[in-house]
């Protein structure tokens, strides 16, 4: 009667008191996490520090050097000569195409896949979920080879195609473990009151799917938005290059502008970071929803 009540009361008891961590390891493990967190973001640090110093000022022994007036002359020419604003719209139409197909995509394959009772439907799921395990690169070559054929070649689709393929797998893994939680006596309702397969898909699922759609698009835009070599590799011209095609707008073949390349990585590097700050918590829910079926 004594452990039931203090149960009750919410007394700890013996065995809890003993499983409990030590101050002492306390310590030590927010120890550890602030020196993996400052590690992480010193980088930042680091690359916001060099964009505001003059060209003279990068070589030296320390790794930081506080300048002593910020140049803000770096920023400058990276809007001017090194055409920041186009090439940021077009790596923000780039971008907002690819996760946003990408996304109705992965909500109608994930339907199709954990709804759906199909030929072959286990094996095309998993044909799909191999892509996860290509890297994106090892495809320039036979991409190349295909836009070319198609003329394809310096156009915004050469990076929304490959941009949009690799990030179904991963999307539709996230969106289908989600919508194994949804019930489905929800779509019986609606097929019993006349609702399309396509009907139920954008007025059913697509609402209850948000947290791991958002999550899908999240992931996706810190993936593309300042990918190189596959711009690098398909797109020549000024009209449609990227944001990073910026930095090489100040390097030379014996000198380079490093503080202005410094200002274009760190106008590079915001969005991801700001998107990445603000939505990590929606990303985690997205991710962990599905896990458990309810």
């Amino acid at each position: 009667m004594k452990t039931t009540a203090s149960a009750r009361l919410g007394k700890p008891s013996k065995g809890n008191k003993q499983n409990a961590p030590s101050p002492v390891l306390k310590v030590l493990l927010h120890t550890v996490l602030w020196g993996i967190a400052l590690l992480q973001i010193f980088p930042l640090v680091w690359l916001i520090n060099y964009s505001f110093l003059k060209s003279g000022e990068f070589f030296g022994k320390s790794i930081l050097k506080w300048p002593e007036k910020l140049e803000w002359t770096n920023y400058v020419n990276a809007f001017t000569y090194g055409s920041v604003p186009k090439f940021m719209l077009n790596s923000f139409f780039i971008t907002m195409v690819t996760i946003l197909v990408a996304a109705i995509l992965s909500v109608m394959l994930s339907y199709a896949f954990v709804r759906m009772q199909w030929k072959l439907r286990k094996a095309t799921m998993a044909l799909i979920l191999l892509g996860m395990i290509v890297p994106i690169h090892a495809t320039l070559l036979p991409n190349f080879i295909l836009f070319d054929w198609l003329h394809l070649i310096d156009n915004p689709l050469s990076l929304i195609l490959p941009y949009i393929a690799f990030s179904l797998p991963i999307s539709m893994l996230i969106i289908s473990g989600f919508m194994e939680t949804i019930p489905r006596s929800i779509e019986e309702s609606a097929v019993m009151d006349g609702c399309s397969v396509f009907g139920i898909i954008f007025r059913i699922i697509l609402p209850i799917t948000k947290p791991a759609i958002a999550t899908v698009c999240i992931m996706n835009f810190i993936s593309w938005w300042n990918e190189f070599i596959m711009a690098n590799t398909f797109l020549t011209s000024e009209t449609f290059k990227t944001l990073p095609f910026s930095i090489m707008k100040f390097t030379g073949q014996y000198s380079s502008n490093y503080g202005a390349q410094f200002a274009v990585m760190t106008l590079i590097a915001l969005p991801t970071v700001i998107t990445y700050l603000l939505f990590t918590e929606q990303m985690s829910r997205g991710i962990t929803a599905g896990a458990v079926k309810g």
